[in-house]
């Protein structure tokens, strides 16, 4: 086993460092030549798109798009390893469940749909037209067809989403929990009613001409690595960075750029932020209301620094905003946020002096009980200087999987606009269902109470992705029926129902042939670029189908005569389900002539045309008063003579999502492990505690449940007192199901109330 250590890093974020981990990721899944040749096909024009994050592309002429962890994420999928029938053979189900997260994923790509067998306790193998014919009975036998859950995961193409969609819906039900469900649906939930888009409004090209880029609560360095190229660019000609954070983020404060010779040359590095705030966790909104009140305070002290002519002509409810903030006190403003009153007019002094602004943001705003007011108040303070649908300015969502956002577009939403089902309608004549679907936590509950009889999940990895990790297994494991499609061995496959599947799918980097040749999916990054993504290795085994063929197959397997789609021939050439998309969604007219042109094209963003698709037909301000009822307010007043601390749940360096790379965190300095809990110093010592002791976390919740995680390792770090942050899947079971963000349903990862005891 790896020495477990301690070891703070001093470095920068990229560097030599990333290099070597490069190195030792192809080393480790026994692909040095093939990973390096496949890493140069990533994000070009005739290659993939990476299975990573949804971070745009840069350059497409460049040798060299990738990242750190994006090499992490292709080398996983083109790895030499295989986990086949004979590891199921060697390994019960019950063995399996006893590995971790790291190993499941490590014994390689699956190469043979399975089927669970009660008697023997294993996956044996099986035909894929039982596979589809088994799945059929079971949806076709439910008396309801609300009584199916179809999952999907963010990686799944704009091809396989909308056939899915399509399926599902002819089938009865809008019964579509994803992953925008656990991570940024309260962006869309705020930005639809307020500037009538739930996407971002920049391009990438907007941060070659911003003067400040703010950024709230995410940590570019591990998840999203390529952006830092960016904001080095922005840092280098003299923008300002600005990053909110409870956590010192290394990527955040230094960068050293591998492609630069002379950087990697003289171990030197960039600086990115210019002013970083460790506010309190949960602390951002507050935070931007401060910042908004000093705004309106110098605007009323010397004039000139609203932006007039926007604010009149293209919005509604500053009036009610400006009142507000003038009402709001100081003192509430400094004890939610964290931060003294001169770091809010600080930061409002950076904002004022820069004509053309960018705010990023992530799941450490999206996951809080007030995300959605959070986000609004974000774009409120944009646009009290006109930093929308201007160059160089507007709002920036960064989101994690490479095509969450196109899955959304394509219509993966439990809550789908009449329009779209209208639409549907008329182009495949048969009455979409009406009523919404369940979302992730609504799933969960709808299978705990024992109606959501049948589980499909479209990959991911939903036992680990979720909340409340013993309700969740409880809940799948009353299925009758649940079935993944996945590259490889996972947490969910061992939580199953009664009945289960796995069916093993292509993977990004690999060749799809078809009857019409080989063929290329379609994705949708953060900026709302559509592009073409293109395998080029060998596929991991003669077994795999590709997503759109196994969601064809399935439908025509399920629907048989009642659908007059012909699934088996749109999926001979993916161009005929880009014809269809096309034929549906007005925005991708002529869909295959403008993807075949190297990077894409952008999707009509409205809000970045400053035409407002809202119901007053202009951007709104929306005011939110400071929140002051919080589960951890409710928790310290029960408590009072405890310690009740506000734990955020966080990726190590060596993840992305639920996908464990390895046990370092290279940034934070540990090293061969994962349970440890980031803590202030003198927390520590007000505890009775030591660096390195051990600990139990205990939720503080007001339903009576115990929910505890075990055996955690103290570890004294640079966080704000009453603050503590661990790794999630690991910290999952301590997130209760009724933990979720108003008007959005997302899980409140970020901001559960936790006691520590000692182990």
């Amino acid at each position: 086993m790896k020495e477990q250590k301690i070891a703070f890093y001093t470095g920068p974020a990229g560097g030599w460092g990333a290099l070597g981990s490069v190195k030792n990721t192809l080393l480790r899944q026994d692909i040095p030549l093939k990973g390096a040749k496949t890493l140069l096909s990533a994000n070009q024009p005739d290659g993939f798109d990476c299975p990573g994050c949804a971070w745009p592309d840069r350059n497409h002429h460049s040798a060299f798009e990738f990242c750190e962890n994006g090499v992490k994420a292709v080398a996983a999928e083109a790895t030499a390893r295989r986990a086949g029938p004979e590891l199921f053979e060697r390994c019960t189900v019950t063995e399996l469940a006893g590995q971790s997260d790291f190993w499941l994923e490590d014994q390689g790509r699956l190469t043979h749909p399975m089927r669970y067998d009660a008697a023997s306790d294993c996956y044996r193998p099986i035909a894929w037209d039982e596979a589809f014919a088994l799945i059929a009975k079971h949806l076709n036998a439910l008396p309801d067809p609300n009584q199916a859950i179809f999952y999907t995961s963010g990686r799944t193409s704009n091809e396989a989403a909308f056939l899915y969609q399509l399926f599902v819906r002819q089938y009865g039900t809008n019964n579509f929990p994803d992953c925008s469900n656990m991570c940024h649906e309260p962006s869309g939930s705020a930005m639809r009613p307020q500037i009538g888009v739930g996407k971002g409004t920049v391009t990438l090209q907007d941060f070659e001409h911003a003067d400040a880029i703010f950024i709230f609560g995410q940590n570019p360095g591990t998840n999203h690595p390529r952006m830092l190229g960016e904001l080095r660019a922005a840092h280098k000609r003299g923008a300002r960075i600005v990053s909110f954070n409870p956590l010192r983020e290394r990527g955040l404060e230094r960068f050293a750029d591998p492609q630069d010779t002379l950087e990697m040359a003289t171990f030197g590095s960039t600086p990115i932020s210019t002013h970083y705030f460790q506010l309190r966790v949960g602390g951002d909104l507050a935070a931007v209301k401060g910042v908004m009140k000093h705004v309106i305070e110098q605007e009323d002290a010397r004039g000139g620094v609203l932006d007039r002519a926007f604010i009149t002509g293209h919005t509604t409810g500053f009036d009610a905003l400006a009142a507000d903030l003038r009402a709001e006190s100081w003192a509430l403003l400094e004890q939610e946020s964290g931060l003294t009153e001169a770091q809010m007019r600080s930061a409002g002094d950076v904002y004022i002096g820069a004509d053309r602004v960018i705010a990023c943001w992530g799941m450490g705003i999206t996951q809080h009980l007030h995300s959605v007011a959070t986000i609004q108040l974000i774009v409120d303070l944009l646009m009290l200087r006109g930093n929308l649908g201007r160059e160089g300015a507007g709002a920036c969502p960064v989101r994690g999987h490479s095509n969450v956002q196109g899955d959304r577009t394509m219509g993966i939403w439990e809550k789908p606009p009449a329009a779209l089902l209208d639409r549907l309608g008329e182009v495949y004549g048969f009455a979409p269902p009406r009523a919404h679907g369940v979302d992730t936590v609504e799933a969960i509950r709808q299978m705990l109470d024992g109606q959501g009889k049948v589980f499909f999940a479209l990959g991911g990895n939903f036992a680990a992705a979720t909340p409340d990790t013993c309700e969740t297994w409880k809940a799948l494991r009353r299925c009758d029926l649940t079935v993944h499609v996945a590259t490889k061995l996972n947490r969910s496959h061992v939580v199953h129902g009664r009945e289960a599947l796995i069916l093993p799918c292509l993977g990004r980097t690999e060749i799809d042939m078809q009857a019409a040749g080989p063929q290329g999916v379609t994705v949708e990054d953060s900026m709302s670029m559509v592009h073409v993504s293109m395998g080029i290795n060998p596929p991991a085994s003669e077994h795999l189908l590709s997503e759109p063929t196994i969601v064809a197959r399935l439908a025509a397997a399920t629907l048989g005569e009642k659908s007059r789609v012909p699934w088996l021939w749109l999926v001979e050439d993916y161009a005929r389900i880009r014809d269809e998309i096309e034929k549906v969604f007005p925005d991708f007219h002529g869909f295959n002539t403008r993807v075949a042109v190297p990077g894409g094209f952008r999707l009509r963003n409205m809000a970045s045309e400053r035409v407002w698709a809202t119901a007053s037909g202009k951007a709104v301000f929306t005011s939110h008063a400071v929140p002051r009822d919080t589960p951890t307010h409710r928790a310290r007043a029960r408590h009072a003579d405890g310690v009740v601390f506000t734990l955020l749940t966080t990726r190590s360096h060596d993840q992305y999502n639920t996908t464990i790379y390895g046990m370092d965190d290279r940034y934070r300095g540990v090293y061969g492990q994962r349970r440890v809990v980031f803590i202030h110093p003198e927390d520590i010592r007000a505890l009775g505690l030591k660096d390195g002791d051990r600990v139990h976390i205990h939720t503080v919740w007001d339903d009576g449940q115990e929910r505890r995680a075990e055996g955690f390792r103290l570890v004294a770090y640079d966080i704000p007192r009453g603050n503590l942050a661990a790794y999630y899947p690991e910290t999952n079971p301590l997130v209760p199901l009724s933990a979720v963000a108003l008007a959005a349903g997302t899980p409140t990862s970020k901001s559960i109330p936790v006691m520590l005891v000692a182990a």
